[in-house]
C-alpha cells in the first residue's frame, strides 16, 4: 500500500513538473522529434504537407523590393541650449560665489536674506531640495548654533535639526539651560544635498557668504560650530573635529569685532558614537560658562 501511495505521489509530482514547464496538452503516449520526421510516407506528405525540416530547408522565393518614394531629408536637429538656472548660475562656481557675496552684502535684515535665498539660483542644490532650510529659533539669542546641511526631515519641514539629531541637540541645550527660544540655529548650506551626501566644496563656497551674513545679522555673543564642516568653514582650521572640539576660535565680524566660536561634535556623530557624548558634555559646560561670563 505504501508503494502505491509512493508511485501516486511521484506521478503527481511529475505532472506538476510538466505543468510548471508549460506542458498543458498530451498528444501522444511518447514524445516525438518533429524536426527529425523527414522520411514520412508519401500519403502522409500529401495529406499533412511538408515537415518542418523540409520547409526550413526549402529555397525561399526571391522577394522584390520596390524603391521607396523619395522625400526630403529631415532637417538636422539643433543642439539643445545648455540649461541655466537664472542670472546667478554660472559654469564656474567661483563666479557664483562672487555673485552670492555681492548679493548677501546688500541685505539689511534676516527677512531680506531669506527672501534672497528663496530666489537665488546660483546653487544647484536649490533645484533638488524640497524646501529652503533657513533657520529656527530666536534671532535675538545670544548663542547661535551652525551645522553643516539639512537632512531629509529638515528638508521636509523647512527648519534645521528636526530629526533624531535635532532631538538630541534639544536635550543637549536643555542640559545647560537653553532651548530654541533662547538659541538661533542654522546651517552653512541651507538646502539638502541629494541623498544626504556631503556638500561639495564648490557648494559650500557658494553658500558661505549667506551664512556669514546671517551670523553678522544675528550678532550672537557665542557661535557654536557643530561638526567638522561647520568648524573648518567658519574658523579656517584644518584640524579634525576631535582635535578642534572644546576650543574657542576668534570669529571676525564685518565691522571688525570678534566673537568666540566654540567647536563641538555634531549630534548626528554622537548618535553613531554615543561614547563621545562625554566630550560634548564638556563642550556644552564650556559654552554655559562663556555665556555666563559674557552677561
Amino acid at each position: 500500500m505504501a508503494s502505491l501511495d509512493t508511485d501516486r505521489s511521484n506521478l503527481i509530482a511529475l505532472l506538476d513538473f510538466h505543468v510548471e514547464a508549460g506542458v498543458d496538452v498530451v498528444l501522444d503516449e511518447t514524445p516525438h522529434d518533429r524536426f527529425a520526421e523527414v522520411d514520412l510516407p508519401p500519403a502522409v506528405r500529401e495529406t499533412f504537407g511538408e515537415t518542418r525540416r523540409d520547409v526550413l530547408s526549402a529555397p525561399r522565393p526571391e522577394l522584390r523590393r520596390e524603391p521607396l518614394p523619395s522625400r526630403e531629408a529631415p532637417p538636422e536637429p539643433r543642439p539643445a541650449a545648455p540649461r541655466t538656472f537664472g542670472s546667478s548660475a554660472s559654469a564656474k562656481p567661483e563666479e557664483a560665489a562672487i555673485d552670492a557675496r555681492a548679493k548677501a552684502a546688500e541685505t539689511k535684515s534676516l527677512d531680506e536674506l531669506e527672501a534672497l535665498l528663496r530666489d537665488f539660483e546660483g546653487c544647484g542644490l536649490r533645484f533638488t531640495a524640497k524646501n529652503l532650510v533657513f533657520a529656527d529659533g530666536n534671532p535675538e539669542a545670544r548663542v547661535m548654533f551652525v551645522g553643516e546641511a539639512p537632512g531629509a526631515d529638515e528638508d521636509r519641514v523647512g527648519k534645521p535639526f528636526m530629526g533624531r539629531s535635532g532631538q538630541l541637540l534639544d536635550r543637549m541645550m536643555a542640559a545647560v539651560g537653553l532651548d530654541r527660544t533662547s538659541s538661533y540655529i542654522a546651517n552653512i548650506v541651507p538646502w539638502r544635498p541629494p541623498g544626504n551626501r556631503n556638500p561639495t566644496p564648490q557648494e559650500v563656497a557658494i553658500c558661505r557668504p549667506f551664512i556669514e551674513r546671517q551670523i553678522a545679522l544675528v550678532n550672537p555673543a557665542v557661535l557654536v560650530c557643530l561638526g567638522a564642516p561647520s568648524t573648518q568653514t567658519l574658523t579656517g582650521t584644518k584640524d579634525g573635529i576631535l582635535r578642534a572640539r572644546g576650543r574657542f576660535f576668534p570669529y571676525a565680524l564685518p565691522d571688525g569685532r570678534e566673537i568666540r566660536a566654540l567647536a563641538t561634535l555634531h549630534p548626528a556623530y554622537l548618535l553613531r558614537q554615543p561614547v563621545q557624548k562625554r566630550l560634548a558634555w564638556r563642550d556644552f559646560r564650556a559654552l554655559r560658562a562663556a555665556l555666563d561670563a559674557a552677561t
